[in-house]
């Protein structure tokens, strides 16, 4: 089943969400590059006006990515790292280049596909106080979505803006001066998702946890659902085709929940408190498959198309342990890869959990794995992409490294891979 994202205006091959053409993290059928390094088979390399860890998404002959230059405020006490038993440093996991200026501001930025040429830069300041954060993220953790005719880019204080493709505003909103502080422990990431005429929006957060729908071509509100204080969630709700309608899938502290995205309603729960929700669940067949996130998450397989409780009667099966804290999983071809938060390499069967291989390849993983052409990639934050071969066997192609940190998932579009570091965007295969 795909996900519905639907508009004439996406071509097959573009890369309009942080999780693909299908929010499932699989490229379209096309080549891709299997070997680079920083001087071979890169054919552009462009900085930024700013910092951050969204992902870039491409449209068409665009490339946009979102930044924010200039210093926020950080999370008073100490900060959880990834590497367990080990030097940070030393896997990679340091924390985000800053990019300094007077002041804070919120960039979107565009950049022709083919050349790495800037196209324009859309900049608007912060309204209100800004939101604290951990070290290894800013307020430009929310990766932007397109539609092919606008561009839609969130920031962690709530502030969201529509921008035509030339970079001309069209309407723009602060949720967080309408409805509420965006505090949340470790700062706001959730990106947006696009379904028919709507853009949704997730806002589990401490002072007040809501999911609102907006017109995505005026910005007016079409739903709203609160739900209780403290109902937190790190994670982006993505649209999926069920057997009985579309979903809205959110995998929060309390559980996963599915919305009819139309109008809001809960269709089914699977309750299971989980302390720090971030991964993206995808869906194949049917079937939904995600990490519920923090270390050493559960993950599972839930059947679409149940209603109420569906712990009894919908999960296909369940691991309760080795999932990864951060990113998310992708299923190609039959198989589960994923890369757990010390550099330990999996593969499950899709259709039973069990696990084919894994292989410990070192560094530090915060990026989601995608897949295309036969391969599967995986970004290290040391700036090393390891690409295996897509199957049962663990066969690695190469290991390409690119110097930076690298906390961003990758997009792929058109024969390219795109790398987003810190301050940077980089278009691997000529």
């Amino acid at each position: 089943m795909l996900i519905v994202i639907a508009t004439t205006a996406v071509a097959a091959n573009d890369w309009p969400h942080w999780r693909g053409p299908s929010t499932t993290g699989v490229a379209a059928a096309s080549p891709l590059p299997s070997a680079w390094s920083a001087t071979e088979n890169v054919a552009w390399q462009a900085p930024l006006q700013g910092a951050g860890v969204s992902s870039p998404i491409v449209s068409g002959n665009r490339v946009f990515v979102t930044s924010q230059a200039g210093d926020g405020r950080r999370r008073a006490g100490n900060h959880p790292t990834l590497t367990q038993g080990g030097d940070p440093a030393a896997a990679g996991e340091v924390t985000l280049r800053r990019v300094a200026r007077a002041g804070v501001a919120f960039n979107v930025e565009a950049f022709d596909r083919v050349s790495g040429k800037r196209l324009w830069i859309h900049e608007m300041a912060p309204e209100g106080d800004l939101p604290p954060v951990h070290d290894k993220h800013n307020l430009a953790s929310a990766s932007p979505v397109t539609d092919g005719e606008r561009v839609y880019a969130w920031f962690g204080t709530g502030q969201i803006v529509a921008l035509d493709v030339n970079g001309k505003p069209v309407w723009s909103k602060h949720l967080g001066r309408e409805y509420g502080s965006f505090d949340i422990q470790w700062g706001h990431s959730s990106s947006p998702v696009l379904f028919e005429d709507s853009i949704i929006l997730l806002c589990y957060h401490s002072p007040a946890s809501y999911i609102v729908a907006l017109d995505k071509r005026t910005g007016a509100v079409k739903w709203k659902v609160d739900k209780p204080a403290g109902q937190e969630s790190y994670s982006s709700p993505i649209v999926v085709q069920g057997p009985g309608g579309n979903e809205l899938i959110v995998n929060s502290a309390t559980g996963v929940e599915s919305f009819d995205p139309a109008t809001g309603k809960s269709l089914w729960t699977y309750p299971e408190v989980n302390r720090f929700p971030i991964p993206v669940s995808m869906v194949d067949n049917g079937i939904l498959y995600l990490s519920r996130g923090y270390r050493s998450s559960p993950f599972m397989a839930i059947r679409l198309g149940g209603r109420g409780d569906i712990t009894k009667t919908h999960v296909a099966w369940r691991v309760p342990t080795g999932g990864p804290y951060v990113s998310s999983l992708v299923h190609y071809q039959g198989v589960i890869y994923m890369s757990t938060d010390n550099g330990i390499l999996s593969a499950f069967d899709a259709s039973n959990g069990e696990r084919v291989w894994q292989e410990r390849v070192g560094g530090t993983f915060s990026a989601s794995p995608i897949a295309g052409d036969g391969k599967v990639y995986f970004v290290s934050e040391g700036g090393e992409t390891i690409v295996i071969k897509a199957g049962r066997t663990f066969s690695i192609v190469s290991r390409n490294k690119i110097d930076g940190h690298f906390v961003a998932s990758p997009a792929a579009a058109s024969g390219r891979v795109f790398l987003r570091s810190d301050d940077r965007i980089i278009a691997v295969g000529k």
